[in-house]
């Protein structure tokens, strides 16, 4: 039975190869690592699209390809008669790929085996079960990890065979692209994100959370996902979230916020500060993994495309690893985004829907310059709807773009 499944896999992954799928911007990053003698492990939210990506990344390459998601492979207990099930399927190749690989029992003991032996592995899981924590712990100094996310707007563009030199087109994908959000199974197969991705926020909160978690009060954690979700884009602390939802516990509060940032539902950002102590104690802003869940699981009501934008600046931060906070002024004026690299302030980012009101034009230009002088930070950035200006002030120069236009830019 086992040969059989093996067999079935080869077939899959040989129709998978010759598929058309779109290419991923993280491929040419990973590729260059592919000689190395670390384990490649694959990371990132369920369903954006991981195992296809590991196809991409092997593409060319002689490699073996289990799938541990089949039920023919369930409750495996001799995984020396599954490596004879592979060579005799695939020969002896060095390559392998191994997909939902937490579906084996002590699968990291397996694992470290192999690579001691000299295999090159590719393997991907629930984001639920490849923590980075756990790696850190099972695969120490022996792995690679590369965060796959959801379809950015570039990658969006090119599944849509959109030319980006086309502004008017790319301004109507643009919009799309900021209620439908970047999941694979939405932009590609057109399936109706109000059916797939309640669902599938379901499936991460109850199958891979609650299950995983042995949490006490799975209604507790809906609705607290379904709170950060709905006020994406907004400052929050444990506190206050017990106050609002009900919880007897900071604690409680805490670590489940905990779990959904690292099931990659959401993602905090802190308040940057060079006092740790303040930094501990100041309020975060908490931004969805994919603008399409907002539209998806949000109570009705009127859209906020100022929070949507900053939404997605926030995601093509977190997606390209950049180190980066949100800021409060010795004057009480707030900046969207700190953006630091290394040890210095490298450039500051408001978002506005807007800056045509001179009341919010006064508010983003006072917000930016007061972090400029206190921060020593000369690259200013207003990102908008679809506005482009440059104002000099107090010795500065502020220059703003559309978000489209910016995101495009990320990722020349």
């Amino acid at each position: 039975m086992i040969t059989t499944a093996i067999q079935q896999h080869k077939i899959e992954r040989d129709r998978t190869l010759a598929a058309t799928t779109i290419p991923r911007e993280l491929l040419n990053k990973t590729l260059l690592q592919m000689e190395s003698g670390l384990i490649k492990v694959i990371t990132g939210p369920r369903r954006a699209g991981k195992s296809v990506f590991a196809f991409q990344l092997l593409r060319g390459c002689d490699f073996g390809y289990i799938n541990f998601d089949d039920e023919r492979l369930t409750g495996l207990a001799d995984f020396d008669e599954l490596m004879r099930a592979v060579v005799a399927v695939y020969g002896g190749v060095t390559t392998l790929l191994f997909d939902e690989i937490q579906n084996v029992p002590s699968w990291e003991l397996i694992v470290n085996r192999l690579q001691r032996q000299g295999y090159n592995l590719v393997i991907t899981g629930s984001n639920a079960h490849l923590l980075s924590r756990e790696l850190g712990t099972h695969l120490t100094g022996r792995y690679l990890e590369f965060r796959l996310l959801p379809f950015s707007f570039r990658e969006y563009l090119a599944a849509k065979d959109a030319d980006p030199a086309d502004e008017p087109m790319v301004q109507h994908h643009f919009t799309a692209w900021l209620h439908t959000g970047g999941y694979p199974e939405v932009v590609v197969n057109n399936t109706p994100l109000e059916t797939y991705l309640p669902t599938l926020f379901d499936s991460i909160l109850f199958k891979d959370i609650v299950r995983r978690y042995r949490v006490k009060y799975p209604q507790k954690i809906h609705e607290l996902a379904h709170y950060l979700t709905t006020n994406h884009s907004c400052e929050y602390t444990c506190n206050a979230l017990k106050g609002a939802l009900g919880f007897r516990s900071v604690h409680t509060v805490e670590n489940y916020v905990a779990y959904l940032a690292e099931s990659f539902l959401f993602f905090p950002v802190e308040r940057y500060s060079t006092k740790l102590k303040e930094l501990l104690k100041a309020p975060r802003k908490g931004y969805a993994i994919d603008l399409g869940l907002i539209e998806a699981i949000k109570f009705k009501q009127q859209p906020d495309t100022g929070r949507l934008l900053e939404n997605a600046v926030a995601i093509e931060l977190f997606r390209q690893g950049a180190d980066f906070y949100s800021y409060k002024s010795a004057n009480g004026k707030v900046t969207d985004f700190v953006i630091r690299t290394g040890i210095t302030t490298s450039e500051l980012i408001q978002v506005t829907l807007e800056t045509t009101s001179l009341k919010t034009l006064k508010r983003e230009m006072s917000g930016i310059l007061a972090a400029a002088r206190e921060l020593s930070c000369s690259q200013l950035t207003v990102l908008t709807g679809n506005e482009t200006w440059e104002k000099n002030q107090d010795g500065l120069t502020v220059r703003a773009l559309p978000v489209w236009k910016w995101l495009l830019k990320r990722g020349a």
